[in-house]
């Protein structure tokens, strides 16, 4: 059983190198209880690549959702920010 949640979403957009990337993960248990890191990444608006990790322990989940998302901020993906409602009324 997963003692707490562990999700992210974070994007990397420079639309000088028409760069527009996503990246997010999530640990979930599978149907044996068992910690599952599922990363999905690819292109926004497309449906990109998953790739599953499956632990015996939540633990190592952990360390490998912290240690993915450190390199993957480092190289400059960063949180989306959120839609305000505002936005949402002006469309």
């Amino acid at each position: 059983m997963i003692a707490q949640s562990y999700q992210i979403y974070v994007e990397r957009i420079d639309d000088r190198k028409n760069m527009a990337r996503f990246y997010a993960m999530s640990i979930e248990p599978n149907l044996f209880g068992e910690a599952c890191l599922i990363r999905r990444w690819g292109r926004i608006g497309a449906a990109g690549q998953r790739r599953e990790h499956h632990f015996a322990r939540e633990e190592e989940a952990v360390r490998l959702f912290l240690q993915l998302l450190r390199k993957r901020r480092s190289r400059g993906y960063r949180p989306k920010p959120p839609v305000r409602q505002a936005e949402i009324a002006d469309r």
